[in-house]
């Protein structure tokens, strides 16, 4: 199988679909318009569909039909079905026969939300709803059609079944979680025994450069929510007051300091706050301000310990200003942790398809988080990254994800699309 210039012939629909779910993104777990525009790309193609009901995700399958994988009959064809026999294009999950078993499933996940932000990136088919691809998932989706394209044309080499997952809501919705429960891990019948994901980055690498490491890839994230209560009064006579703002913009200090104290620099813990509220005129001080923070780690070890360490630095700015203090520290995505097998297994299809220079061995892990870590949590597997940066641009200097001016080079749509098809492919090979 060729499939870097198979993906090449593919090139211009696979950018004219990230353009199309650029122009239109969705927020959160709700995504019908996106949703509609994955199963009108994926329709005619001989994949088991279904659609979820708690959120707008699509799970596909691809039954391979490589012979001699299952006693019996072809793997994949129903008893008394020719081999090669496409299924029902829409099917429910889980249908896989009692003689598809000891058969490999392969999973690859793409992402197809966005973020709450105004556009300023300059593309022509830039948004304008208040909602942005900031973060490259309008690329993951078109990639993984991409994919199922590739391997549906290559069904008949592949020695066991594929498992197309298309997730709303990972950015800060859980989303990959909301699709575990409603069954993706076992869409093929089975689990699946291995699984990857990519990530673009429009900064950091050049386009079209792989990079990856076993062990941490990502980092946990919490979310930190604090509410400082006192009691308001006039700003000309703080003294007969006793002022939640001052105390939460001390509190910000402190945990900083109390960061840079309490854990090993080795083992590292990022504290950022991004939400600060309090107040409603400059000379009223109110009775409460709150903030809201993100926390990164890697070692799933310190959530007891961040918890206390916050908490006990909290309360003691609290008691010096005299106003009370709750402090909320809640889990949302754990690190994302690659199997090391795994990666010297996509390392090597990596530099065969893309060539040796193409692939970067990454000598640190970083601090963004990904809930794919879900489902690294329970099949062997990885995510990579993949540069994005567009022709021109410095990747040192040039915006990063999240950023409302970040620009995307669609040209590395084809090696995504090809780098996922091959990661199955070469795990199946009949």
């Amino acid at each position: 199988m060729d499939l870097l210039d198979d993906a090449q012939e593919l090139r211009p629909e696979l950018i004219e679909l990230r353009a199309a779910l650029h122009r239109e993104p969705e927020v959160g777990l709700e995504l019908p318009r996106t949703r509609d525009r994955v199963l009108s790309a994926l329709a005619g193609l001989p994949l088991e569909i279904s659609t979820g009901t708690a959120t707008t995700s699509v799970t596909a399958v691809l039954r391979g039909t490589a012979p001699g994988t299952a006693p019996g009959t072809a793997p994949g064809t129903a008893p008394g079905t020719a081999p090669g026999t496409a299924p029902d294009a829409v099917a429910g999950p889980g249908d896989a026969s009692a003689s598809d078993q000891g058969r490999s499933t392969v999973l690859l996940r793409g992402d197809m939300d966005a973020l709450p932000l105004d556009e300023r990136s300059g593309e022509d088919f830039s948004a304008t709803n208040g909602a942005m691809h900031a973060c490259g998932h309008d690329l993951h989706t078109s990639a993984l059609v991409g994919a199922a394209r590739l391997l549906c044309a290559h069904r008949d080499r592949l020695a066991g079944d594929v498992v197309f997952m298309f997730q709303p809501g990972e950015e800060g919705y859980d989303g990959a979680g909301v699709m575990i429960r409603e069954g993706v891990l076992d869409a093929a019948g089975r689990r699946p025994d291995h699984a990857y994901a990519l990530h673009v980055l429009p900064h950091a690498l050049p386009a079209g450069i792989v990079a990856g490491r076993p062990g941490p890839m990502l980092a946990a994230a919490y979310a930190l929510d604090v509410t400082v209560r006192g009691a308001g009064g006039h700003g000309a006579f703080p003294h007969l007051a006793r002022d939640p703002i001052m105390a939460a913009a001390e509190m910000v200090g402190a945990l900083q300091v109390a960061v840079a104290r309490s854990f090993d620099a080795f083992d590292p813990v990022i504290f950022s706050v991004g939400v600060l509220r309090g107040g409603t005129a400059r000379n009223i001080i109110p009775d409460t301000a709150s903030f809201e923070a993100t926390v990164r780690a890697f070692n799933p070890d310190l959530e007891d310990r961040l918890r206390e360490t916050f908490t006990r630095s909290l309360r003691g700015v609290a008691a010096a200003h005299g106003v009370e203090v709750d402090v909320e520290l809640s889990a949302q995505y754990p690190a994302t942790i690659n199997d090391a097998t795994e990666v010297e297994f996509a390392a090597g299809v990596a530099r065969e398809l893309l060539g040796e220079e193409h692939y970067y061995p990454m000598p640190n892990p970083v601090n963004a988080s990904e809930d794919f870590s879900r489902v690294l949590d329970a099949v062997p597997g990885a995510m990579f990254l993949l540069g994005a940066c567009p022709p021109g641009l410095d990747p040192e200097g040039a915006p990063a994800n999240h950023s409302p001016l970040a620009r995307f080079d669609g040209s590395v749509l084809p090696t995504a699309a090809a780098l996922l098809a091959d990661l199955a492919a070469n795990r199946l090979a009949g």
